[in-house]
């Protein structure tokens, strides 16, 4: 089984690297399969909490329906740095970046008071709920949503760092083209 392991071992972070990343990320791409086997992918935000991450939904769409087929998810969140050039052609162009994939499985969390929790933690990720003059802890309508935990199973990451001024083109070539040369202009 190929998922989750990172073929570039120059670019493969840490676990504890991984888990960080994944606990600072606002944004996640959740994936699931549908009846006919089509791929659906759908972003969403998400919490990181008790080594698992957490959602919610409406009650209906693609991504439920889809969950109760198969608990089988796979997540991903990722940063994006600087664009940086590292050769002496438009082609040796790359970004720096942070990535993590998670496969595991999905269910639906049922109890109330952990659904409370999700949002509560939901909001401290999110929100400057304490500024808010509202009722806290207080959510009426939590029989509407559904919150679901992924039970990660493999969690992998991968970094590509921003290279120092120093190591960037054209204080050095690392062209992927040596000896190529542009056309000639008319």
């Amino acid at each position: 089984m190929s998922e989750g392991i990172v073929r570039r071992k120059d670019k493969e972070m840490p676990e504890a690297g991984a888990r960080e990343l994944l606990a600072r990320a606002k944004l996640a791409h959740f994936a699931t399969l549908s009846a006919s086997g089509d791929p659906y992918i759908v972003p969403n935000l998400f919490v990181y909490a008790e080594g698992a991450v957490w959602l919610h939904t409406a009650r209906a769409g693609h991504f439920c329906r889809n969950v109760e087929l198969s608990t089988r998810i796979c997540v991903e969140v990722a940063e994006m740095g600087e664009i940086f050039p590292y050769g002496e052609f438009e082609c040796d162009t790359s970004a720096s970046y942070a990535s993590v994939v998670v496969f595991g499985t999905v269910a639906i969390v049922p109890e109330p008071a952990a659904k409370a929790l999700f949002f509560d933690r939901f909001l401290a990720k999110y929100a400057d709920a304490l500024s808010w003059d509202r009722p806290k802890g207080f959510y009426p309508r939590l029989d509407q949503v559904t919150v679901y935990r992924v039970t990660i199973e493999r969690i992998s990451g991968k970094v590509g760092p921003l290279p120092g001024v120093a190591q960037q083109w054209p204080a050095v070539n690392m062209t992927k083209s040596p000896g190529a040369a542009p056309p000639k202009k008319p």
